[in-house]
């Protein structure tokens, strides 16, 4: 049995375009040489690959496996390019990293540039979605790794990694009522404040509604839903209600502006992991490896992240190196 990767490729974009045609378009290629060359992978592989009957070419059941398979084909093909071309040095490359809301906002950003200080010649990029955005991108090859709050959901061949902790904290705007109290604030006094909610599918509206119940408040407060750290922050200084929200998106609108004030709580919500995420079956280029080392060294951490964030709680595993565990097979 042959697999010329050329038919492969061409196969693949006509799944991609679900026509011969546009497939045709982007190749620079005549429809019919597409059409041949389509029609001479099935003949080696001797199956059937799409479905030409209806107004747009879909793939068989034969078809779906192999197009799965091609993309990881020429992903890897993508990776092994770029480890030739870095293979001898950091000074040129580019580094893709995805992280979670909060994470991507206010911790990634400080990481990327003490490895940038680094490896001044790599060119640093970053998607930034909730996590079930993140798993997804990592799972259809997108991006290579990720830095997210928690973990992705259990779906996919993905090995989760902790590298920090950090904690939940409840903020409210300059001058509420509860702040004048002093001490360690009892759950029963938040019932009937408006806790403002991230967006559903955030790592954050998971740990938020755990928080909830185990302070016994599920039933005697109001929610909001609102999208993103930053409008949270904002509604919360306008007034509009309380929120859970990370201990290091607050720093500077507690600490500098005084706009927003911690309502300490006692029980205190207990902390989460901020984890690295990748996919088991992917190699990491040159770039993706040296900044997984930072995240592994304390003192990369450290310096990146600065010795004055407040209960900045760093947790790597012993040895400096937290032990992977797999998610989602």
């Amino acid at each position: 049995m042959e697999l010329n990767l050329h038919r492969l490729w061409i196969f693949l974009k006509v799944v991609e375009h679900q026509g011969f045609s546009a497939a045709a378009h982007e190749l620079y290629m005549s429809q019919p040489s597409v059409s041949n060359q389509v029609r001479r992978l099935e003949q080696s592989l001797k199956v059937t690959l799409v479905d030409r009957s209806g107004a747009r070419t879909r793939p068989t059941a034969e078809g779906e496996v192999l197009a799965e398979y091609a993309k990881r084909v020429f992903l890897l093909a993508d990776e092994a390019v770029a480890a030739v071309q870095q293979v001898s040095s950091l000074e040129h490359g580019r580094l893709l990293v995805g992280g979670s809301t909060t994470v991507g906002t206010y911790l990634l950003p400080a990481l990327l540039a003490r490895f940038r200080a680094r490896y001044p010649g790599v060119q640093c990029d970053v998607f930034v979605g909730n996590n079930r955005a993140v798993a997804e991108r990592l799972q259809g090859g997108d991006i290579g790794i990720a830095v997210v709050a928690g973990g992705p959901a259990a779906t996919g061949p993905l090995l989760v990694e902790p590298v920090l902790r950090e904690r939940l904290v409840l903020v409210a705007r300059s001058g509420h009522p509860l702040a004048a109290r002093g001490g360690p604030l009892a759950p029963r006094l938040l019932a009937g404040e408006c806790f403002l909610m991230r967006e559903p599918g955030s790592h954050t509206r998971a740990e938020q509604e755990r928080v909830l119940d185990s302070w016994g408040l599920t039933e005697s407060v109001t929610r909001s839903d609102v999208w993103g750290p930053e409008a949270v922050k904002q509604c919360v200084g306008a007034g509009l209600g309380v929120a859970l929200i990370s201990e290091h998106a607050v720093v500077d609108d507690v600490e500098r502006s005084g706009t927003l004030t911690i309502l300490p709580v006692s029980p205190e919500p207990s902390p989460r992991p901020v984890s690295l995420v990748r996919r088991r079956d992917r190699l990491l280029s040159p770039a993706e490896r040296a900044f997984v080392e930072l995240l592994r060294s304390p003192d990369g951490i450290r310096r990146a992240l600065g010795d004055g964030v407040p209960e900045l709680a760093e947790q790597p595993a012993a040895g400096g190196s937290a032990a992977e565990q797999p998610v989602g097979g």
